[in-house]
């Protein structure tokens, strides 16, 4: 997790420059990280890195593979690489060996949009959807939505920014603001779909070049709840 979140902050510096007073998304980045514990020194070593103040920033790449998983779920698998071969055999490999399949460049894309996404988490707060929505409906938010322990913030990616600002001005503390791909078209899953589709996911997640996946799959409270106890 940690290797993940140093790869961003170094790619941000690199394309943004190193003041994340003036590159929001080296900001969020920042944030993100010190929310997931990464130590300070790791986090500034990471931004000399990419902002070349210091030597030894790797030549990261970002390439999204697309796929389809058990039950013909669509898949947007982000790498940030060193080495495109070694990325896609990965990706390949391990979509072939768990019941998905590599697609064919925007066969499965088009099924995303790409959108701003603020995670608030619930614990320790009395806070409430429309708390959430009146602090950020004018800086362009589309919909709160409560996913069990945290609320989504949704809003265009160009509106990520004033969204994630608005939070800070009204005092409201949140998990991680990040540009996302959101699908337009959900595939729902029973048990032995979801089973399978988790497993690919985390087969894919333990890859060192993959950073993100996106997924159009929807799996209902019960199905949820039948797998916890299966």
């Amino acid at each position: 997790m940690f290797a993940r979140l140093i790869k961003n902050i170094e790619v941000a510096a690199r394309t943004g420059g190193g003041d994340p007073a003036g590159n929001p998304t080296l900001f969020d980045a920042i944030q993100k990280a010190k929310k997931s514990s990464v130590p300070a020194d790791n986090i500034n070593n990471a931004v000399k890195r990419g902002s070349g103040a210091e030597a030894g920033g790797a030549d990261w790449q970002t390439i999204m593979y697309e796929g389809y998983g058990p039950g013909g779920v669509a898949l947007l698998i982000e790498c940030l690489t060193d080495n495109k071969n070694r990325a896609a055999m990965e990706v390949r490999t391990r979509l072939s060996r768990n019941g998905g399949s590599i697609a064919d460049p925007g066969s499965v894309a088009y099924m995303f949009s790409r959108k701003g996404v603020v995670v608030i988490g619930k614990a320790g707060t009395d806070l409430t959807e429309d708390d959430i929505l009146m602090a950020v409906l004018e800086a362009g938010a589309e919909e709160v939505t409560d996913q069990g322990d945290t609320f989504e913030v949704i809003s265009e990616a160009t509106d990520l920014v004033a969204v994630r600002e608005a939070l800070q001005a009204a005092g409201i503390d949140y998990d991680s603001a990040d540009a996302s791909f959101v699908p337009s078209v959900q595939v729902p899953l029973d048990a032995d779909g979801a089973a399978k589709v988790f497993k690919l996911v985390d087969v894919l997640d333990d890859c060192d070049d993959v950073q993100n996946i996106f997924a159009n799959y929807d799996v209902s409270d019960e199905v949820m709840a039948a797998l916890e106890d299966a």
